[in-house]
């Protein structure tokens, strides 16, 4: 079942109870970039700086509105990484509770101090927040770097070697240290994931108890984040992000991939409303992200709370109107299936039927599956396709982080290609009075339709993508 978050304004992120040091006044740490064993380079230190990144000056304005790449952006332009994600790691820890914690600020403030009093055995650790997408865009084959802080503490030590074993990097935000924060600020964001009784849920973190973002001594975004962001293809930033950093952190992280030529995937998720209502710089960066980036991934209910249109597709369109840059919008909707909205064309996909287990890390591991068709050029239909298997085969498993899709299960839900195919997509497509060229996914053609709305078969989709996954290597495909 899905988690009942108690405070979904704000990201799941905990004090941990091993302090991490404090840095000495006039000290820097050094930044961390944590690679994997087969991804070092020989003679490499365990803990080696990022390598420059050889580019030249900043695109003007004209060029980023019109999304031009930078010269020399491509893959031979050292382009090595297929996904960053910036920001959101956090260590979830997942405990059975005689009951959830009470609604109050401080009682509930209490009750995670008393959590966190002494750290709980590690079988009920978990890595969570972006790793879920790192995981399932990994385990499909793409190369990933994580960016963003991990604590040297107990809980970064594992969120580390977690990440490590699926072979992926993570690049540390130490550059801008303060000597004066608290220890605090420095640790590793725990996730404290509430089960009672009746199996229902609840988030208790230190987000939910502070003003400023958890890493308010972050000002700047660091160079070798910068350098990360000019090594990859894609970008991906979400709404939790604010919990973490200053509004302007997460705009420049923005400008910083238009500058390089890499794609910008936002997902404002349910922090979008907040945001929206939020601090004048939360507002503005807010804006920047849903005008600036290539892709947008949201909910319907959260297209409706950004746009005040309840279709769906309209709401895309709406969105498509507002960006600049903007290039595709993915609305998930649930159980249903998924729509994506680009400029001339409208594609939607149902569900594959499943029994469902736990939807929690479905969202990223359906995000990681369009970051594949972006990549690969797929068609829409494709893409969405694909990308309901990997949230289905998610949605089967019990929980997220290592326990999110994992290769062969994506396989055999395309291979089945058991659509759910109750949605009424008509009534979507009708309700929309601007709907261009629309292509629908379904078990078999259909004839009968106008030259504007075209049926395309499972059978074909599937063909299509299977022989994409024959390269992917043995980890991607070895089982939960």
């Amino acid at each position: 079942m899905a988690l009942q978050t108690l405070n979904p304004h704000r990201h799941p992120a905990a004090v941990s109870p091993t302090p991490a040091p404090v840095p000495r006044r006039g000290h820097t740490p050094q930044p961390l970039l944590h690679l994997p064993p087969r991804r070092r380079l020989a003679g490499a230190a365990a803990r080696p700086r990022a390598v420059a990144a050889a580019v030249s000056g900043p695109v003007n304005e004209a060029q980023r509105r019109r999304g031009a790449p930078r010269g020399g952006a491509g893959e031979e332009g050292g382009k090595e990484t297929d996904l960053a994600t910036l920001g959101n790691l956090c260590v979830d820890v997942v405990l059975s509770v005689p009951q959830l914690p009470p609604a109050p600020r401080e009682e509930r403030k209490a009750y995670m101090e008393r959590l966190a009093a002494s750290p709980p055995d590690q079988k009920f650790w978990e890595a969570g927040g972006n790793c879920n997408l790192a995981f399932a865009a990994a385990r499909l084959g793409l190369r990933c770097s994580t960016l963003g802080h991990v604590g040297e503490e107990i809980y970064g030590k594992f969120l580390l070697d977690v990440l490590q074993a699926e072979g992926i990097s993570v690049i540390g935000m130490l550059e801008n240290t303060d000597a004066t924060a608290c220890r605090q600020a420095y640790e590793t964001l725990l996730c404290w994931v509430l089960v009672d009784p009746f199996q229902k849920h609840g988030f208790c973190s230190r987000a939910d108890f502070s003003e400023e973002p958890a890493f308010s001594w972050i000002r700047k975004l660091p160079a070798d984040i910068r350098t990360a962001i000019h090594h990859s293809k894609i970008l991906f930033c979400n709404g939790y992000a604010f919990d973490e950093f200053f509004p302007d952190v997460i705009a420049s992280s923005i400008d910083c991939a238009i500058d390089a030529g890499t794609a910008v995937f936002f997902d404002p998720g349910p922090r979008g409303k907040s945001l929206l209502n939020g601090t004048l710089d939360e507002q503005r960066a807010l804006e920047h992200a849903l005008r600036l980036s290539d892709v947008l991934l949201l909910t319907s209910d959260e297209a409706e709370s950004l746009t005040n249109v309840k279709n769906p597709i309209e709401a895309g369109q709406e969105l498509l109107k507002r960006g600049i840059r903007t290039k595709q919008v993915v609305i998930k909707m649930g159980s249903k299936g998924s729509i994506m909205i680009t400029k001339n064309a409208v594609s939607c996909a149902p569900s594959f039927k499943i029994n469902v287990v736990d939807t929690v890390g479905c969202g990223d591991s359906f995000t990681a599956a369009i970051a594949f068709g972006f990549l690969h050029d797929l068609p829409a239909v494709n893409t969405l396709t694909l990308a309901n298997a990997v949230g289905a085969a998610t949605a089967t498993g019990c929980g997220a982080g290592r326990n999110v899709a994992h290769l062969d299960k994506v396989l055999q839900f395309l291979r089945e290609a058991n659509l759910n195919e109750d949605t009424a997509w008509g009534e979507l497509i009708e309700g929309s009075s601007l709907c261009p060229d629309v292509t629908v996914l379904c078990r078999t053609a259909v004839n009968g339709f106008s030259e504007h709305f075209v049926h395309v078969p499972v059978g074909d989709v599937v063909s299509d993508l299977l022989p994409m996954f024959e390269a992917v290597s043995e980890r991607s495909t070895v089982q939960a």
